[in-house]
């Protein structure tokens, strides 16, 4: 195999280029700067998005990647640099996202003195990182990183981190490059078994009321069509958790809704009702499950996951079929009958009409516009097409219950970690990802403000992001909470916030403020129609409540409409 000497640095750009990474974000500094100094001779091939805050890289690749499937690819120097990933570290891992960051570290002869900017990244990283490694010479940084992209994307993709020290970028190597296929002690993709596919499907065949429940595994997995045609063979019908929503399509007649603390009201209860439960690509989250003590237990439990660790966890498994989705529902469907449950369906039908007929008679008077009917707007503006990408709280929950959800991977949001001010940033990343499609970031006032610094990047790389805030002036979720189970004691969730209109106008992006009903539809559509980014601030009702809602350690069958 022929080689070439280079520098430590330009292996690590020419192994990106090997591993055909186009678009990488990140933030320069002391320790990454050899790195950086490698990648200005290829600014053709690689797209660096220069963001405002290492948090804003790692978010903005935890986009590129969810809306691609693709591993996204962050740069970080050592100390702050490295720390501030850890935010968005812990948000890929736990909601299996492939990125692969790449940190500078100081020279190796200074690890361990408290050197200027050094810390203890790999200590740091280890709890929040699927795998993570010291590079410390130069030879080793291209089999370092062929290791750090397989294990990135394969199996439950996660995150990787790969700390350099300053002398490996600055020493020689003969460089060739090998993409990594295995090794040793990592088997990413279970082999199927088929007695416990055999089982799973006689269980469903006999079933008078199963019920699906789908996760971002079949996402991850790429299942969406095997999904489809598994569902409609089998007649049954098909809710999803948070990370779920695009798998299947909302307006299908088998679609029932998606669960969880502030799901629909329908599969809720009906899971405490079903006789067998396919959980498919899914982990049991407790805001899915509320008291496990009183979760489905009258149903027998079909649990397909590619994590062996996942299956058993929470919930008890009477059939485990530890599986990559695609090849579990692909093997199930060839092997159940071909059924059809009327009376069933019909149960979800009758318990939503009573959520619709419920919700009406607690709807807000105060005349103030809602955050669910600026949300059905955006999904009638886009037929449901859209790339949406949500922040966390009220307008997260109100998102996934009224925009209609018609594609796949069309829902991004920071699910089991619940990272407020990642919606800007993952922005960025989906819109780089996918620029022919409309992304839209819908965020409250108070996230809004934990990375509104990211306008910087939509300025400085006319990223055609829409930027929906949806403000009440609080903290909305919280002030829920506090509304229902505090006695109305709102403390510091009151949020007094600046002129955001002003604010993206000075970073150069269109905006404007929605505040009377009347002025929406021409809001929207002027957002939706406008070439480059654009910021719409809408002005909600201030004590607008998310329901239904599942309190906390209650059953998924006492779940409140008001």
């Amino acid at each position: 195999m022929k080689t070439t000497q280079c520098t430590g640095a330009q292996a690590v750009v020419r192994s990106l280029l090997a591993e055909q990474v186009t678009t990488l974000f990140g933030y320069p500094g002391g320790a990454i700067m050899p790195i950086y100094d490698a990648l200005y001779d290829h600014r053709d091939a690689l797209e660096h998005i220069l963001v405002r805050h290492e948090q804003g890289a790692i978010h903005a690749a935890q986009g590129y990647a969810r809306a691609t499937g693709r591993t996204g690819v962050v740069f970080a120097t050592s100390g702050p640099g490295a720390t501030n990933l850890i935010t968005g570290l812990a948000d890929a891992q736990i909601d299996s996202t492939p990125v692969v960051c790449i940190t500078g570290q100081v020279a190796s002869a200074l690890l361990g003195t408290d050197a200027f900017q050094e810390t203890d990244v790999m200590g740091i990283s280890m709890p929040v990182t699927k795998w993570n490694v010291q590079v410390t010479r130069a030879a080793e940084i291209p089999a370092a990183l062929a290791k750090a992209f397989h294990i990135a994307r394969t199996g439950r993709p996660g995150p990787v981190l790969v700390d350099i020290t300053k002398d490996a970028q600055l020493g020689l190597l003969d460089f060739t490059y090998e993409p990594c296929t295995g090794f040793r002690s990592y088997h990413p993709k279970p082999e199927l078994s088929h007695s416990a596919v055999q089982e799973a499907a006689h269980l469903l065949d006999g079933a008078r009321k199963p019920l699906m429940v789908v996760g971002q595994g079949v996402l991850l997995a790429n299942a969406e069509e095997e999904l489809l045609r598994f569902a409609e063979k089998t007649g049954m019908p098909v809710a999803s958790t948070l990370l779920g929503l695009g798998a299947f399509p909302t307006d299908h007649p088998l679609y029932v809704g998606f669960v969880g603390m502030h799901g629909d009201y329908a599969p809720n209860i009906k899971t405490n009702a079903c006789d067998v439960l396919l959980a498919a690509g899914m982990r049991f989250d407790d805001r899915v499950t509320g008291d496990i003590s009183r979760y489905a237990k009258q149903a027998k439990v079909v649990h397909v996951d590619i994590d062996a660790a996942e299956i058993n966890k929470i919930i008890t498994a009477d059939v485990a079929v530890h599986a990559d989705a695609k090849d579990a529902l692909r093997a199930l469907t060839a092997l159940v009958q071909p059924r059809q449950h009327a009376d069933w369906l019909q149960e979800f039908s009758d318990a939503k009409a009573v959520e619709v007929e419920t919700l009406a008679q607690h709807t807000g008077t105060t005349g103030e516009l809602r955050m669910d009917e600026v949300v059905q707007l955006l999904s009638a503006r886009t037929g449901g097409e859209a790339l949406v990408v949500t922040d966390v709280g009220q307008h997260q929950m109100v998102t996934a219950r009224h925009y209609r959800y018609r594609s796949t991977r069309s829902n991004i949001t920071s699910g089991g970690l619940g990272t407020m001010g990642f919606a800007l940033p993952a922005a960025i990343g989906a819109k780089l990802a996918a620029p022919e499609r409309t992304v839209v970031a819908v965020i409250g006032d108070g996230g809004f403000q934990m990375t509104l610094q990211e306008l910087g990047t939509i300025m400085q790389s006319k990223v055609a992001v829409k930027v929906l805030i949806l403000n009440n002036r609080f903290l909305g979720m919280v002030r829920q909470w506090q509304q229902l189970f505090f006695e109305k004691r709102y403390s510091f969730t009151e949020m007094v916030s600046p002129d955001f209109v002003t604010l993206a106008k000075a970073y150069g992006i269109a905006a404007e403020r929605v505040e009377a009903r009347e002025n929406l539809e021409q809001g929207m559509a002027r957002m939706l129609g406008h070439a480059g980014p654009y910021l719409l601030e809408v002005m909600v009702e201030k004590e607008d409540n998310v329901f239904p809602m599942v309190p906390t350690g209650a059953s998924v069958s006492e779940i409140r409409l008001a």
